[in-house]
């Protein structure tokens, strides 16, 4: 079944931010090249960097913004399917944008493998962008399939950068912001000097601010974040 570019699809990434939401830092060519592919017929784009970085970010991005230009988007996060689902391919080559995440959880998947082979040949042959995220490089995915290989370096290849502090706080305002809350810059300030540096953790600690605020009726403290870092 095939969605309307208007309809938001059951398999979207929870963040509804768009690429204007993600703060790029060191990334902006990068940035540059998802919103291009996003509306650019007939092109693709391999996207890795560690978990964390913002990748599934981008790529619904892409999605809203494929959609914001008239065209159909599909997001696929392979990460959560099993090798029964890798028929779930089938017919996404209708869309002028398909987004495919977390692809080293298929690589080495004979069945996945195959099926990613054959669909990126029906998607190109209908014109069709494709963009692909990956925790590692091309390279050093354990694909078993070559020809899968090099279909997937039909496109560019660009490595996702990590933040620096200032513009990791400026993330986790905006993070904050998108769930309804301003979030104190002694607040943003302290989770980046006790806590986990990697971007998921961080989010999901301000994440976990919003609701233990909204649950206790408490505004959003060094105190709470303390606590719910040692829990």
């Amino acid at each position: 079944m095939l969605f309307s570019p208007q309809i938001p699809l059951p398999l979207e990434p929870r963040r509804t931010g768009g690429l204007d939401d993600f703060v790029p830092g060191p990334n902006g060519a990068t940035v540059d090249a998802v919103a291009e592919v996003a509306v650019q017929p007939d092109s693709s784009l391999f996207l890795y960097g560690p978990h964390g970085h913002g990748k599934s970010h981008l790529l619904n991005g892409a999605c809203l913004a494929a959609r914001a230009a008239g065209r159909t988007a599909f997001y696929l996060g392979l990460g959560h399917l099993d090798e029964d689902a890798a028929g779930s391919l089938s017919g996404l080559e209708s869309m002028n944008l398909v987004c495919l995440d977390d692809l080293h959880a298929v690589a080495g998947s004979s069945a996945w493998e195959e099926a990613l082979f054959h669909f990126i040949n029906r998607l190109r042959a209908q014109r069709g962008s494709l963009l692909v995220a990956s925790r590692e490089r091309l390279s050093t995915l354990p694909l078993e399939l070559p020809d899968l290989s090099s279909r997937l370096a039909w496109g560019l290849r660009l490595e996702l950068q990590g933040l620096e502090d200032d513009d990791k706080r400026e993330a986790l305002a905006r993070h904050a912001q998108a769930l309804g809350f301003e979030l104190p810059e002694e607040v943003g300030r302290y989770l980046l000097s006790r806590g986990a540096r990697d971007m998921g953790t961080l989010v999901g600690l301000v994440t976990r601010l919003q609701q233990a605020a909204f649950r206790e009726k408490r505004q959003v403290t060094v105190p709470l974040a303390r606590r719910l870092m040692k829990a």
